[in-house]
């Protein structure tokens, strides 16, 4: 049986060349403001879990320093690429969200964008990126989740089965249990388009 971080890094690999076409309109429809809401609160040394093609680059504020993982190679070439047009210095590395190489308090931010979703194990990714925060530290999240609608849960339910099997890919996970879980103080939080799409700010205690 493939390991599923294995399974998850060839998914990823074989769409890296069309995921920014793809990821287009589905922004502007179901994700809008959202890329800017991330980099608006984004501080100091910055730590973007699963930056994928680097879509949240252009939005980091200019005195930002960026470091950003991923755990395809294919992905952080077309990162590396968008970062260079933007004239954007990034540490871009290649690792896996839930084993971050850094060490403890090593991040002001921390960022997750539509990657929580397709983590095998959220929880533990989670747990990842509190650790690396400094105490004060803000943790940034927005993915899609599971409707807070039973009519649209239940569409969705029935979509992950097949969602899951063929890419990883969860819809009705729930990121913000996972930050409380993980001792982390919610301080923003919002649900847009049928409670479909979830925005979270948390602060590490100091």
């Amino acid at each position: 049986m493939t390991d599923p971080t294995e399974r998850q890094r060839e998914v990823w690999d074989a769409v890296a060349g069309s995921y920014d076409g793809q990821m287009g309109l589905l922004e502007r429809v179901a994700f809008a403001g959202g890329r800017e809401w991330l980099g608006s609160r984004a501080r100091g040394r910055v730590l973007e879990v699963a930056i994928g093609t680097g879509r949240n680059l252009p939005f980091y504020p200019q005195d930002t320093a960026v470091t950003g993982i991923d755990l395809s190679p294919a992905m952080l070439q077309v990162a590396r690429r968008r970062a260079e047009d933007l004239g954007r210095a990034a540490d871009l590395r290649v690792s896996d969200a839930e084993a971050l190489p850094f060490p403890d308090a090593a991040f002001d931010t921390v960022v997750c964008a539509l990657s929580l979703c397709s983590i095998p194990r959220p929880d533990v990714a989670v747990g990842e990126m509190a650790r690396v925060l400094v105490p004060g530290g803000r943790l940034l999240l927005l993915d899609h989740v599971g409707s807070d609608r039973r009519w649209f849960l239940a569409a969705q339910r029935w979509f992950e089965r097949f969602t899951i099997r063929t890419a990883g890919e969860h819809f009705t996970r729930r990121q913000l249990p996972l930050v409380e879980a993980a001792g982390l103080q919610v301080v923003e939080s919002e649900r847009l388009k049928l409670g479909t799409v979830e925005r979270v700010h948390a602060l590490k205690p100091a």
